[in-house]
């Protein structure tokens, strides 16, 4: 489903991501781990549009037929073709209510322009009711629906990563990817979150990728994990050939 092919990103003389290669299967959780400062989240950047890569290509192929080059796309785009993600610090809509954060996700599929939308014509209020619905279930999937009228600032941090997710989900991705999800987490907050990332993922038929530092999330999630070590790939593999990485190891710990 997506392909990163010698992927760079250089900053000036800083080489924050240099020669990456990776492969993500459809249907697969992935982790992206790696000391702070190793370029994981420049490469969510990356992937998502927000940087355009020094070298290489970003490909990516939903759905077996067509590839598409991700490094020609704006953001906008390529949320359109089906990548959406949530970031390591919390980005809610804070004085809008934990409904409008979500239906505001669903405005990347409508359909009507600018005069349906202020002459409020059939087709237009129809779509709003389909969002309105489909904004309405995701509440209830995340567990939030009784909450649906407050602001979002005034969740608790873990349902605020829940209303992340959900507005994410609003936008029909096939690539979700998750920004550290369960920092700032306690560990039961942490053991909820990842029954929630299963759930949705089944749910809604999702391929996952995700940067964490919680290794017990990585481990107990992902069925391949890459490792980055100041914008290198030092290391890749399921979860037990990971842990067991003189390369990793060394990394964390700082021994040789």
């Amino acid at each position: 489903m997506l392909k990163i092919d010698k992927a760079t990103m250089r900053f000036g003389g800083v080489v924050a991501v240099n020669q990456l290669n990776a492969n993500i299967k459809e249907g697969e959780t992935v982790g992206l781990i790696g000391p702070n400062g190793a370029g994981k989240t420049t490469v969510f950047n990356m992937v998502t549009g927000v940087y355009k890569p020094t070298e290489g290509k970003i490909i990516y192929n939903p759905d077996g037929k067509k590839d598409i080059d991700l490094t020609l796309l704006r953001p906008d785009q390529i949320a359109k073709v089906g990548i959406c993600r949530t970031f390591q610090n919390i980005r809610l809509f804070k004085e809008l209510s934990v409904m409008d954060n979500v239906f505001i996700g669903n405005h990347l599929r409508l359909k009507s322009d600018v005069f349906s939308s202020a002459l409020r014509l059939p087709a237009y209020i129809k779509q709003e009711k389909e969002f309105m619905e489909k904004s309405k279930y995701l509440l209830e999937k995340v567990g939030l629906y009784e909450e649906r009228d407050e602001k979002s600032f005034s969740l608790p941090y873990g349902k605020q990563r829940r209303l992340e997710i959900a507005r994410a989900l609003a936008t029909d991705p096939k690539l979700l990817l998750l920004d550290e999800p369960a920092a700032g987490m306690n560990p039961q907050e942490t053991q909820e979150l990842m029954a929630f990332i299963a759930d949705i993922k089944k749910e809604f038929k999702l391929t996952i990728f995700l940067i964490e530092h919680h290794m017990e999330v990585v481990m107990g999630i992902c069925e391949k994990i890459y490792v980055l070590d100041h914008g290198v790939l030092i290391a890749e593999g399921n979860p037990s050939e990971i842990q067991n990485n003189p390369k990793v190891i060394e990394a964390y710990l700082g021994v040789e």
